[in-house]
């Protein structure tokens, strides 16, 4: 593998009418464009001289195949857990069984965002330009940069399929830019991605007679404080971790959406009323005001730890010594604390509660969407365009694909039982699959990647596949017990918008990430709420809702 860069040649000229998408399962004749907005046909916008290496027969159900040598440009983010490797079997079984190969742009993930950019804006990016979540193409789009991947749906018969399948239209219609395109595409799940929660001392609530998980927020409250008075020892029940770089990230994140409302790590300055049918400034909100009046109560009654700036070590050690009784989790950490547990000479079983319900109801964030690729707008004139097409519409969306970037190669990496059940290598591991095992799944392998696995499995089946029975068994329990919270529709700024609600947007989130820490430990009393969202005012805030609810009403 070379590590190079291709110098892009310029936009092409495409269609300029806004597409919908069409969830067909088929792989396109190569004859018929996408309908347009006003049911008139446009025209094919790929023809022959675009169909090197491509299948003729490719559609659902069959394996990806180059019927020639192809060699793609791909932007790599090079993860530190599992550094890239040339002679990775991912990278050999692509070139072996798909016919392909890559020229790598590696790129170290502590520098990933920021060198993305200036490749993508100086149109020096590769081809495939890997792990890039939703929203995060927008500042790419007027610059011609990136391929409307919308025009070319109708060639992704998996990614289609799976769209209509899973119920995904109204998710994916959010990414449509404000000339009506799309140009990423996303990572997509089955089901809602949930890990997130609040992790529990089994031994220390059992002290105070607690064995069952709290039904609401208000339940949760009660019991840390029922554990601080069964264990004096407690500093306080509960010091969070994932606080260092935005206040209480986890947890608010994990609350905000049963309190109809979006915090901490999820925080979007921009709220959609549904009820409204228009946004709201989020921060200024009755129900961002009673999320924080919340998470101050359990501060000012010594429950929660008012250190909401630690870093993470610190907040573990508290857990793990017995200095506290709860810290945020999720799926894949509550195994490095089990390990930090057993290490320091403590056996103490811990679990990942339920999340509770909250005064808006038993809601989740929900979205079904996940980290993508871009294509960069140059491939519009490869004579293999339509190769790359069917190459991604395997790798990323295909049954065949995802379980491959996955699993590896059976045999190799993994056996299959009669019933389906597929258990690694008794020498490989990944995450909490034997992971005492002297090789990695993705460190020696190359598979269980993000830059090949979009949303780390996307079918429930394969999601499922990579988990601890305790790990489905509370996934399945939250997604029985919860409801997703309705898609928002997307604001389609134009270039100007978009710059200046740019602007506004960041001192607005600098100044509301400011004063919840301030609300929460009492540095600021919540009676001065009416001279906070004066504040947010000042800084434009009503000038951001009424700029995005003007382009709502544009659509």
């Amino acid at each position: 593998m070379a590590l190079t860069r291709r110098r892009m040649t310029g936009a092409a000229a495409l269609a300029a009418a806004a597409v919908v998408l069409t969830a067909c399962s088929s792989g396109g004749d190569g004859g018929q464009g996408t309908d347009g907005p006003d049911g008139s046909a446009e025209p094919a916008l790929i023809d022959e001289s675009q169909m090197v290496g491509a299948m003729e027969d490719y559609d659902v159900g069959v394996t990806f195949q180059a019927t020639e040598p192809i060699d793609f440009s791909l932007l790599y983010r090079d993860h530190p857990n599992y550094p890239v490797q040339e002679d990775w079997s991912v990278f050999q079984h692509l070139e072996e069984d798909q016919g392909v190969t890559f020229d790598l742009t590696v790129v170290p993930l502590a520098d990933w965002d920021q060198k993305k950019a200036l490749l993508v804006s100086a149109g020096d990016a590769p081809e495939i330009i890997s792990v890039t979540y939703p929203g995060q193409e927008t500042q790419f789009v007027s610059g011609g940069a990136l391929l409307p991947v919308s025009d070319y749906f109708e060639y992704m018969p998996n990614f289609t399929q799976k769209v209509q399948d899973w119920g995904l239209e109204a998710e994916i219609e959010t990414l449509r830019q404000s000339d009506g395109k799309i140009y990423m595409l996303p990572g997509i799940r089955e089901v809602p991605d949930v890990q997130y929660t609040v992790v529990i001392r089994e031994d220390l609530f059992e002290n105070a007679g607690i064995t069952e998980d709290p039904a609401t927020w208000d339940e949760f409250a009660e019991q840390l404080a029922a554990v601080k008075e069964a264990n004096p020892e407690l500093s306080y029940a509960m010091s969070d971790r994932w606080t260092d770089t935005t206040t209480l990230g986890s947890f608010l994140n994990v609350m905000a959406p049963t309190f109809g409302t979006s915090a901490g790590w999820g925080y979007s300055n921009t709220w959609y009323d549904h009820d409204a049918g228009e946004f709201v400034f989020t921060g200024g909100s009755d129900a961002y005001r009673d999320l924080l009046t919340y998470a101050h109560g359990l501060v000012e009654q010594g429950l929660l730890d008012p250190e909401v700036t630690q870093s993470d070590d610190q907040a573990v050690q508290k857990f793990v010594s017995g200095d506290a009784a709860a810290i945020s989790g999720n799926t894949q950490v509550i195994a490095e604390y089990r390990t930090k547990l057993a290490d320091a000479g403590v056996d103490a079983p811990i679990r990942l509660i339920t999340i509770p319900d909250g005064p808006y109801g038993s809601y989740l964030a929900g979205s079904q969407l996940s980290s993508g690729l871009m294509l960069s707008s140059e491939v519009a004139d490869s004579p293999n365009l339509l190769a790359l097409l069917q190459l991604v519409d395997w790798l990323y969306y295909s049954d065949e694909g995802i379980e491959f970037a996955q699993w590896g190669v059976e045999g190799e990496t993994y056996t299959r039982a009669e019933d389906g059940t597929r258990t690694l290598l008794d020498d490989i591991g990944w995450n909490a699959l034997n992971p005492d095992a002297e090789r990695k799944l993705n460190t020696d392998f190359g598979y269980s990647n993000g830059v090949f696995l979009l949303a780390n499995g996307s079918s429930q089946e394969l999601l499922q596949s990579v988990m601890t029975e305790e790990i489905a068994t509370w996934t399945e329990e939250v997604l029985a017990s919860k409801e997703i919270m309705p898609v928002a529709p997307a604001a389609r700024l134009d270039e100007m918008e978009l710059e200046t609600t740019s602007l506004l947007d960041s001192q607005l989130r600098d100044a509301v990430q400011a004063a919840t820490a301030a609300f929460i430990t009492g540095q600021r009393p919540l009676s001065d709420w009416d001279a906070y969202v004066a504040e947010m005012e000042g800084l434009g805030a009503t000038q951001l809702v009424d700029t995005y609810n003007a382009a709502l009403a544009r659509q």
